[in-house]
């Protein structure tokens, strides 16, 4: 496992007591370099959504258990937020939750000499995701084929 990779698994490990206590859902923790900075990121979601003053009340827990646990050697920013609409399909709770939803899907490589998806999400296994789009037409796509996959929203 890398670096970022052990610190999110031990990040999660010590937010998933805290989160349980306040019935919010973890979505996803990352570590990652940006402009020269280390993040540490944690997602967070609820029923009815996130608030700002939620993020603020996980942030502070969690800083005292960061503190404590003192696992990270580099200087980092911790940071909790909510996920965004735009979130992306990562677990399996994200796929039930979105069954009977419109999703699109980002390809690596051309399909049908295109890139992008839209459809219904129809079912998905460990291997494929299977969606249906407007013209009734089922598409399945091998997952190692999806760079991105999320609820599609129109604005």
């Amino acid at each position: 496992m890398s670096k970022a990779g052990e610190y999110e698994a031990k990040t999660e490990a010590l937010i998933l007591p805290v989160l349980e206590q306040m019935n919010f859902e973890l979505v996803d923790v990352e570590y990652v370099k940006e402009g020269g900075t280390w993040y540490l990121r944690a997602y967070i979601d609820k029923e009815g959504g996130i608030t700002i003053d939620d993020c603020e009340v996980v942030a502070r827990e969690m800083n005292v258990l960061l503190d404590q646990e003192d696992f990270i050697p580099d200087s980092y920013m911790f940071e909790v937020s909510s996920p965004g609409l735009g979130r992306p399909l990562k677990k399996e709770k994200d796929y039930i939750r979105n069954l009977g939803n419109e999703v699109e899907i980002r390809t690596y490589r051309a399909i049908q000499r295109t890139k992008e998806f839209y459809g219904t999400l129809k079912a998905y296994d460990k291997d494929t995701v299977t969606i249906q789009t407007g013209d009734e037409e089922e598409l399945v796509f091998q997952r190692a084929d999806i760079a991105l996959i999320r609820q599609a929203v129109d604005f």
